[in-house]
């Protein structure tokens, strides 16, 4: 995964979809959207990440984002898809409960064998799809549509309800990520 993601303005906010190759449900399993929740902590404490919006779906992920001055997104994107695929891969490869390795696994190796920038396996699909936030309409649309997402995919009937998404944090209970809060 070699590929730059280069963002048009490196200081902006950006609405960012990273989303599994053949759209494979790998986050119904809670050990991987753990992989996906350290790895997105890790960013946040270590690598300059600015986490403003996300929801883990069970193919997918939505996220606001932006970088800490001194920080390149791109990269921290870069190195997020990088750590987290090889992570999951391998957390895959080892679960001796994951009735579906195998099937997983060879989609992977399809993927990697189909793509010249990866060596064996894909687990991301290769773009990740980044809108720059521009204006507090956009911004507005973009947080509306992460947190109707478990809704709208009939998982729970209130976004606050999914523990997987920022909505808890901005309607002021538990959450699993900490958030900045974008108003």
């Amino acid at each position: 995964m070699s590929r730059a993601y280069k963002m048009a303005d490196p200081e902006g906010l950006y609405y960012i979809t990273f989303s599994t190759v053949e759209w494979i449900n790998v986050f119904t399993r809670q050990e991987y959207r753990d992989i996906l929740i350290n790895s997105l902590d890790f960013c946040i404490k270590e690598k300059g990440l600015r986490l403003f919006a996300y929801v883990i779906m069970s193919n997918h992920l939505h996220l606001i984002v932006a970088a800490e001055f001194g920080f390149e997104l791109s990269s921290i994107i870069r190195d997020f898809k990088k750590f987290t695929s090889k992570k999951i891969l391998k957390a895959i490869e080892d679960n001796t409960g994951e009735s579906r390795k195998e099937w997983m696994i060879s989609l992977f190796r399809k993927a990697g064998e189909g793509n010249a920038n990866n060596k064996v396996y894909q687990f991301w699909q290769q773009d990740n799809h980044p809108i720059v936030l521009y204006s507090n309409a956009v911004i507005d649309q973009k947080l509306d549509y992460i947190h109707e997402n478990p809704v709208k995919a009939g998982i729970v009937l209130q976004p606050e309800d999914y523990l997987y998404s920022s909505a808890r944090n901005y309607a002021g209970l538990d959450y699993v990520i900490h958030v900045e809060l974008l108003f």
